[in-house]
């Protein structure tokens, strides 16, 4: 009988389900999603290589649940860091300097190149979280148009464009911020 771990079989499940995340993204660090099998993830999180079958039916439902816990999470550490900001242009400042800093924390190729693994279900799901983070920038660049802060005529070409200057890596997180300012025409540096 295996041990339960945890003060209550939800958090058992919850502790179970938080080690396969972190082998999850251990894995991913060092190969592609196509060569993580579960034995890999079960072996990884420490349980039992038939154990992992009670929390996830294969390999994309642990990505699709990992895609959607870490999102969730940055979604609310974002939303609190906007929260302190006082106008759409620190709004916005802090959006990009968040998602910069949490891009150098959790990029690990969850893009585009993993679609022709997933299913239609899963991408669409995974869809929906990456929307929630859409959805947050959607609201900054409204209020600072709305406020006259921003010259934004079409705002789903502006969160495009946004989130296309947020990708380079090799770029100082400077640059990219102040380019982004000013491409939504707010005022000067912070």
């Amino acid at each position: 009988m295996p041990k339960i771990v945890g003060s209550s079989l939800a958090d058992h499940r919850e502790q179970v389900r938080q080690r396969i995340f972190d082998a999850f993204a251990e894995a991913m660090a060092e190969r592609s999603f196509d060569a993580i099998s579960m034995a890999d993830l079960a072996q990884r999180a420490e349980i039992g290589r038939t154990a992992i079958y009670h929390h996830f039916p294969d390999r994309e439902a642990v990505l699709v649940a990992f895609a959607s816990h870490e999102t969730d999470a940055y979604v609310d550490e974002l939303t609190a860091a906007i929260a302190e900001a006082d106008d759409p242009e620190s709004m916005l400042r802090t959006y990009v300097r968040h998602h910069l800093a949490a891009g150098e924390k959790f990029h690990m190729g969850l893009g585009p190149s993993l679609a022709g693994h997933l299913s239609e279900d899963s991408r669409l799901e995974i869809r929906q979280h990456v929307r929630a983070v859409e959805d947050v920038l959607r609201g900054i660049v409204v209020a600072g148009r709305d406020a006259g802060a921003f010259r934004v005529e079409d705002v789903d070409a502006t969160l495009s464009l946004v989130h296309a200057c947020l990708n380079p890596r090799h770029l100082p997180p400077a640059a990219i911020e102040e380019f982004v300012l000013r491409a939504v025409g707010a005022g000067g540096p912070a």
